[in-house]
């Protein structure tokens, strides 16, 4: 279970020196350190189980979130997460993994995300959508249709028979949200595929 510093410290009032103790118990990886003031009391935890709330608030996304709905090919071994109003990019490493935080815009931060309870557990993640969106929202803009179908199916790699499954209305309304060129050429491909399948 996650537990703060503190309350490591208050269930080891029997020992003499209780931050020793949580010192040794890390070092020994019976209990794991997560950041300064957190720490995971089961070792075998899969990482995307604690990455909400290692920097919080904060959802799974981008390369991360693309890979778990199988629309990147690549397996993604680094727990990729969207943030908002932070500033600045943040990475984490510990024996669970590598945990990245990047900011997007904090207006649509809200929107497209789910919780998904695992066990006792639960992790929130972005779906496929809006996935998507956040991780174009990180890339240099591209302005015309054509440099943009080269960016998703040949550079990104994404399945484009999955693509053709996104809820495209989920997915244009997410565009406009985010005010970016990406987002602007990422619909006109929408509009161009919807046509194409009329």
């Amino acid at each position: 279970m996650l537990m703060t510093y503190e309350m490591l410290r208050n269930s080891l009032t029997e020992y003499k020196a209780p931050d020793i103790k949580i010192k040794r118990m890390s070092d020994q990886n019976k209990i794991i350190k997560l950041t300064k003031n957190l720490y995971e009391t089961d070792k075998n935890i899969p990482g995307y189980l604690v990455a909400n709330a290692i920097y919080a608030p904060s959802y799974l996304s981008f390369d991360y979130a693309l890979a778990y709905y199988g629309l990147i090919p690549e397996a993604v071994y680094v727990y990729t997460s969207a943030t908002f109003n932070k500033g600045k990019k943040k990475e984490y490493r510990n024996a669970l993994g590598v945990f990245t935080y990047r900011d997007v815009p904090s207006l649509v931060y809200p929107y497209g995300i789910e919780i998904i309870d695992e066990g006792d557990r639960c992790f929130t993640i972005a779906v496929a959508e809006k996935a998507l969106c956040d991780k174009l929202y990180t890339i240099k803009p591209v302005r015309s249709k054509k440099e943009m179908y080269h960016l998703l199916f040949d550079d990104l790699r994404i399945d484009i028979d999955l693509f053709k499954q996104l809820n495209f209305d989920t997915l244009g309304k997410l565009c406009e949200m985010y005010h970016s060129t990406n987002m602007k050429t990422m619909k006109k491909v929408i509009n161009d595929l919807i046509e194409n399948d009329s």
